[in-house]
């Protein structure tokens, strides 16, 4: 069985998508009309922009977003999954890939996350580290000790979880989780606490739209953030989706799941390999390719 995962944020660099952009017609209609929706020209800035462009979260998620999306329409035939799971906002990737969500609907809800995220950044200044070499259980212990807000955020792969939360709370679990043993307990250069309670204005912003727009049954599964599991009934994924700005995302478990229900092959769909590699992390079996 096929999986195909798309990437989140973090997986973008210059000169991404222009290949597609420039060899495919069908590619470069689909970027000029997401070019028409978001009423500026996202194709010059991931095309020819710099870095500092691309790290500007309104920028970067519609960006990784229409790579992850144009690519997997581009694929044709050839696009025959089993299943999808996409790293936190590559979740929207998925749906439409998997025909949950069409792509001007999904474009849309992806850079209105983006806005509400910006703006929850804003109000409430925080930050994430990555905590590698501790399981999650010696981890998940030291936080709860902490009296600040720092929780587990991103269950990546055995031995490498990102936490989130204040800059003293995050400033003071590296410091005790070195302690206990963690190689390494960096800092992350991100605009916030992203899964979260900080995010809580973010995620009642970006509810009103979730809830406006149509989800139609899919092609195949979601395996979705929140809960790590398969996911069919388009209303559930709604209510999961919208969790999923202040809730953990559980990348762990999903790959765990759809190893069990019977994926051989993982193909990640859009910028990077990093997805590729904690698979790999998992189970070194899996066949593991770029699309």
């Amino acid at each position: 069985m096929k999986a195909y995962v798309f990437p989140g944020q973090g997986a973008q660099f210059v000169g991404m998508g222009k290949e597609l952009y420039e060899n495919s017609s069908k590619a470069k209609d689909l970027f000029e009309k997401a070019n028409n929706i978001l009423k500026f020209r996202i194709t010059d800035l991931m095309f020819d922009g710099t870095d500092e462009d691309l790290r500007q979260t309104n920028v970067t998620q519609p960006a990784i977003f229409l790579h992850s999306v144009i690519l997997a329409k581009t694929l044709g035939e050839d696009f025959k999954p089993d299943m999808v799971a996409g790293h936190s906002l590559g979740e929207f990737s998925a749906l439409v890939a998997n025909k949950t969500l069409l792509f001007e609907d999904g474009l849309k809800l992806v850079f209105a996350r983006a806005r509400a995220m910006q703006k929850a950044c804003e109000s409430e200044p925080s930050t994430m580290a990555a905590i590698i070499g501790l399981d999650d259980k010696t981890v998940e212990k030291i936080l709860d000790s902490i009296n600040e807000i720092v929780i587990p955020a991103n269950y990546n792969c055995p031995g490498q979880l990102v936490i989130s939360g204040s800059f003293k709370g995050i400033e003071i679990a590296c410091e005790k989780l070195k302690e206990a043993g963690a190689k390494r307990a960096l800092p992350l250069k991100v605009g916030g606490a992203f899964h979260s309670p900080l995010m809580e204005p973010a995620r009642v912003e970006l509810a009103e739209a979730i809830k406006s727009t149509k989800f139609s049954q899919g092609i195949c599964p979601i395996y979705q953030n929140v809960t790590g599991q398969s996911v069919t009934d388009p209303e559930i994924i709604k209510t999961n989706l919208i969790s999923q700005l202040t809730s953990p995302v559980r990348w762990t478990q999903i790959m765990q799941n759809m190893i069990a229900d019977g994926a051989k092959t993982f193909i990640e769909v859009g910028p990077g390999n990093v997805l590729q590699g904690m698979v790999k992390k998992l189970d070194r079996n899996i066949e593991t390719f770029s699309a």
